[in-house]
């Protein structure tokens, strides 16, 4: 069976929508306003579903992994943006090498973990 994918499009929650809605704007995404409740965040040919919806244990246990072409250079921005003086909740680890690549990690203002990570060639 043949299937043409286009695209995956995780939905994440906010605890404060506003102030995660600033959040990913400020780190590259472009936001369209879905309605009330709910934006749709596009960076490049990516995109997820922002929901005004908090649920601790949900929220708690989200994860979004990231692939980019040098982690190096994304962690260098992402220093650049101050976004943990920003947000207080937001919290940003260094990069690790393992055995598979390399990757660092965002923790968004609601505690949505970011996995961004670079793949050995």
């Amino acid at each position: 069976m043949e299937r043409k994918t286009k695209s995956i499009r995780p939905f994440i929650g906010a605890k404060d929508f506003d102030l995660s809605r600033s959040f990913y704007t400020d780190l590259g995404f472009k936001e369209t306003i879905l309605g009330n409740n709910m934006s749709v965040f596009e960076m490049e040919e990516l995109s997820f579903y922002l929901q005004d919806a908090y649920i601790k244990d949900w929220i708690d246990n989200s994860m979004i992994f990231l692939e980019v072409k040098d982690v190096s250079h994304f962690w260098n921005d992402l220093i650049e943006l101050e976004l943990t003086t920003k947000y207080k909740e937001a919290k940003l680890v260094p990069i690790k090498i393992l055995d598979w690549g390399k990757e660092c990690f965002i923790h968004d203002p609601s505690g949505v973990l970011w996995h961004i990570g670079e793949f050995n060639k």
